[in-house]
């Protein structure tokens, strides 16, 4: 019992204003004042949670984590409640605090909540309506945290998967402004051709196919080698010059000695090199055309993948969505982390499953923590990620599987509580997967988990109907 406040102190409390003067006094006599000096902490992480606690003076800051790696939740002011309150089901304490200067705390055990419950309703109402502010607050400061932990992995994903083709253009469009810069020696060289129109004819039809050809696809190095090898014995055999880049794209594009065999019948008696030149030069801008092409349409596809992702120009409501499009943006955006680590992807995908009423933002959101946990899961290099989609009886069946370490049995029953992460701090909140849980209880879905070293698997049913 303290007999050092008097309720006038308590009235001063906002939640506390209205509780009639009686039941101020009775929390007082089955509370207790205590004094923190800075430094002091108000409750420890893991210990019982089993005070309630009024800040009538003073400041506390919460935060989480330990030594240099910490993120802080609150700094309360005089007139907060904290702690346990009538009908919380906290068990103990999940973050650190400690005074910031001298502060003054009433405090009531968690003993006596039965008697204020019983006899003091205005009382218990107030200290149950902040529980609800708690409640509403820490709900909107979740989703809050989520969505910047989502952004976060948005833009990293972004970022690393445009810098490859912005590099490409750049690099591309330097070497093309290179290559087409005025030389006049090579200028000199072309302009003295001297060709019938025929004969120029001939030789643009022979690179005219080629170029509407395209460049051939993939090939072996020992094919690629043997190709280069018959253009250099041929230009061996009719004293050429051997030019490494006109080689490169004479097999590039799917010529051959043949070829070059009609473009030489089209310039007899002059100068077949230069027009070899030529064409090797025509060659290598329609190269790097296509290198320009194929960089730019691969950011437009990124920046499809990012506004489909996030579905800028579509409602919010729910909707029949395809939950193959969620799962292949949600790749492509966590792309660069599957290739820095070398992880596989392995897809085994059911087309002809339904599309399932959903919110596409929530669901992508779901995609995205369980395959970035999963990622995070094969920091080993050489994991496997597998996404299975099917059906199970009535309902859409989405399983994301890794084949990292597993996660303990004694930790499996707790993956899903708010703030529980197995993650060291910077690298996780413990939010990802109670966000998940939300999230699929929002769509009356389930979702399970199975676990051993090796293989780890989330299921996911969602109703079609």
């Amino acid at each position: 019992m303290s007999e050092a406040i008097a309720t006038i102190q308590l009235q001063q409390v906002d939640q506390l204003a209205a509780v009639p003067e009686d039941q101020l006094q009775w929390l007082i006599e089955h509370s207790e004042l205590i004094q923190l000096k800075p430094g002091d902490p108000l409750f420890i992480p893991g210990q019982p949670s089993d005070y309630l606690y009024i800040l009538l003076s003073g400041r506390i800051r919460i935060w989480l984590g330990a030594g240099n790696e910490t993120r802080e939740l609150a700094r309360i002011e005089a007139g907060s409640i904290t702690g346990n309150l009538p009908y919380s089901r906290v068990q103990s304490a999940l973050a650190n605090s400690a005074a910031l200067v001298d502060s003054q705390v009433l405090r009531t055990h968690k003993d006596h909540f039965r008697e204020m419950i019983r006899d003091h309703f205005e009382l218990t109402r107030a200290f149950v309506h902040e529980m609800n502010n708690r409640i509403r607050n820490f709900t909107t400061l979740q989703q809050q945290n989520e969505k910047l932990v989502s952004l976060g992995k948005l833009s990293a994903g972004l970022a690393h998967e445009l810098n490859n083709p912005a590099s490409a253009l750049v690099r591309t469009a330097r070497a093309l402004k290179s290559h087409l810069s005025y030389l006049p020696e090579n200028f000199k060289k072309v302009m003295m051709i001297r060709m019938e129109e025929e004969e120029v004819d001939a030789v643009n039809e022979v690179m005219a196919q080629k170029m509407a050809a395209g460049m051939v696809g993939e090939m072996t190095l020992m094919e690629r080698t043997d190709k280069e090898d018959d253009f250099r014995d041929w230009m061996e055999d009719n004293d050429l010059d051997d030019d490494d880049e006109l080689i490169e794209n004479l097999v590039e594009f799917g010529f051959t000695p043949e070829d070059l065999e009609r473009i030489q019948e089209q310039t007899p008696d002059r100068n077949i090199q230069a027009v070899i030149k030529w064409v090797g030069d025509n060659l290598t801008t329609e190269r790097m055309v296509e290198e320009l092409e194929d960089a730019s349409k691969r950011i437009s596809e990124l920046v499809g993948s990012i506004k489909s992702y996030t579905h800028m120009d579509q409602t919010q409501d729910r909707q029949l969505v395809d939950v193959h499009e969620g799962l292949k943006n949600t790749i492509v955006i966590l792309k660069h982390k599957l290739k820095r680590n070398g992880i596989k992807l392995d897809k085994d995908i059911d087309l002809s499953i339904p599309r399932i009423p959903a919110y596409p933002g929530e669901l992508n959101q779901i995609w995205t923590n369980l395959i970035d946990n999963a990622l995070d899961a094969m920091d080993e290099r050489g994991g496997t990620l597998t996404v299975r989609t099917g059906m199970d009886g009535p309902c859409v069946k989405v399983q994301i599987q890794d084949s990292g370490k597993g996660i303990p049995a004694d930790v499996l029953p707790r993956i899903f509580d708010p703030f529980f992460t197995t993650k060291p701090m910077g690298k996780g909140t413990g939010l990802g997967l109670d966000v998940v849980q939300k999230l699929v209880l929002h769509h009356g879905a389930d979702i399970s988990v199975e676990s051993e070293p090796g293989k780890t698997t989330f299921t996911l049913l969602f109703r079609v109907d």
